[in-house]
């Protein structure tokens, strides 16, 4: 093949597919960004079901989401150890006491890794956050193996 027999230049055709990729790329990227975002989207459905049984107060439904039992079956009452949160400045556990108001306020991996996200909550809009330990792999929920501090 010559520059004579050369294909003729199509300035149409490559603007297109310049824009093709480049809108690939910026798909993939979105696409990335929202699954990055969302990784721990499961974990806070989790939490966000049980403090909104606790805040409807139906106490059965919670326990049964803690501790991933089906309700109906003979259920313990739910003790104020489950709404406490630990607290550092003064070394012990305060009730977070009737859930009237919450909101997730961060959720966060354990440093150095486990099986469970941390999921930090606002109650009653009280500056002591309330924090759970999601486990990933049978969404149980129990206190948080390490201390993190959400900003």
């Amino acid at each position: 093949m010559t520059l004579l027999d050369a294909k003729e230049y199509h300035p149409e055709k490559e603007r297109k597919k310049r824009t093709r990729i480049i809108s690939i790329i910026v798909l993939i990227l979105v696409l990335a960004f929202v699954g990055w975002w969302n990784r721990f989207w499961p974990e806070k459905r989790v939490a966000d079901r049980f403090f909104s049984a606790l805040q409807k107060q139906d106490f059965e439904s919670a326990y049964g989401i803690y501790y991933r039992t089906p309700t109906g079956s003979t259920i313990p009452r739910i003790t104020h150890s489950i709404l406490s949160t630990n607290s550092s400045r003064l070394g012990s556990r305060r009730a977070m006491g009737i859930v009237k108001s919450y909101r997730i306020y961060g959720e966060s991996n354990c440093p150095g890794g486990g099986s469970g996200v941390v999921i930090d909550v606002v109650v009653n809009d009280r500056t002591q956050h309330a924090q759970l330990y999601v486990d990933k792999s049978d969404k149980t929920i129990s206190s948080p193996p390490c201390d993190l501090e959400f900003h």
